[in-house]
């Protein structure tokens, strides 16, 4: 059964920062590319970064862009979203991941094949 685990939300102050963990479990996911997205309370699901695990290229949205690192660890089957600097429109439920779909689409949440529960993250101000 494959399952992806995030894990390292909370609470934190603007200006503070953050690691999620996403665990991957069940396959194999060095042909996937990972991605984590957000919703926050009243809007829609929204893209926030995503990795090529074999040869590290990533993606930003232009929100987290030069704040948010997003990387991978093979040998863990983990991904790793660090937050910097964060600001309380970063406040929003955050879920990692995986697509085995052309890298173009990464940014699109209907491409993805499977995710996680989602961990909160909230930025107080």
């Amino acid at each position: 059964q494959v399952q992806l685990a995030e894990s390292g939300g909370g609470l934190v102050q603007a200006g503070g920062s953050l690691r999620l963990s996403c665990a991957a479990s069940g396959r194999t996911f060095s042909n996937y590319h990972m991605g984590w997205f957000r919703q926050a309370p009243g809007k829609e699901r929204e893209f926030v970064a995503a990795i090529n695990w074999n040869v590290g290229r990533a993606y930003y949205a232009d929100s987290v862009k030069d704040r948010f690192t997003i990387s991978g660890d093979n040998a863990k089957n983990t991904v790793y979203l660090q937050m910097n600097n964060l600001k309380p429109d970063d406040t929003a439920v955050y879920y990692c991941a995986a697509t085995r779909r052309r890298w173009y689409q990464v940014t699109t949440q209907n491409e993805y094949d499977y995710w996680g529960q989602g961990t909160q993250v909230t930025v107080s101000s």
